[in-house]
């Protein structure tokens, strides 16, 4: 059996999060959608829980961290090419996202990052299916 991770994500706003991140081509399982929560589907084994914050405090004692000015971590998920990478980005930035850190182009991988309406951070990447240059160097960014 493969092994699925779901990832929680608190949310202040449940239709705002959904909203964004369907206009990003996301689609939700709708079996584990309530007022409390959303299932986003990243693919057959990776998901993503939205849970408004109230719900989301039932799972944990340790206080929710302000993703708008601190983070705890980055979510990052690839994509086919890099015209999709900038894509991804425009669309997520178009829906209310806004830019956290600049392209990052390293030949083999090209990458460029989001921070969601609740200020969680998405970094978007393809990566060269051949992998890094043979003799270990990487072009600067």
């Amino acid at each position: 059996m493969a092994t699925q991770i779901f990832m929680n994500l608190p949310v202040k706003d449940l239709d705002r999060s959904t909203r964004f991140f369907t206009a990003l081509g996301f689609t939700f399982n709708q079996d584990y959608t309530d007022e409390n929560a959303t299932c986003m589907v990243i693919n057959d084994d990776a998901y993503v829980m939205f849970l408004v914050e109230k719900f989301f405090k039932t799972f944990t004692s340790k206080e929710i961290v302000d993703a708008t000015s601190a983070h705890e971590a980055i979510m990052a998920f690839s994509v086919d090419s890099r015209e999709a990478v900038d894509q991804m980005v425009s669309k997520a930035l178009a829906e209310g996202g806004t830019e956290s850190q600049p392209v990052q182009d390293y030949g083999f991988m090209y990458s460029h990052s989001f921070q969601d309406p609740d200020g969680h951070l998405w970094e978007v990447m393809w990566m060269d299916p051949a992998g890094p240059p043979a003799d270990g160097t990487a072009p600067a960014s």
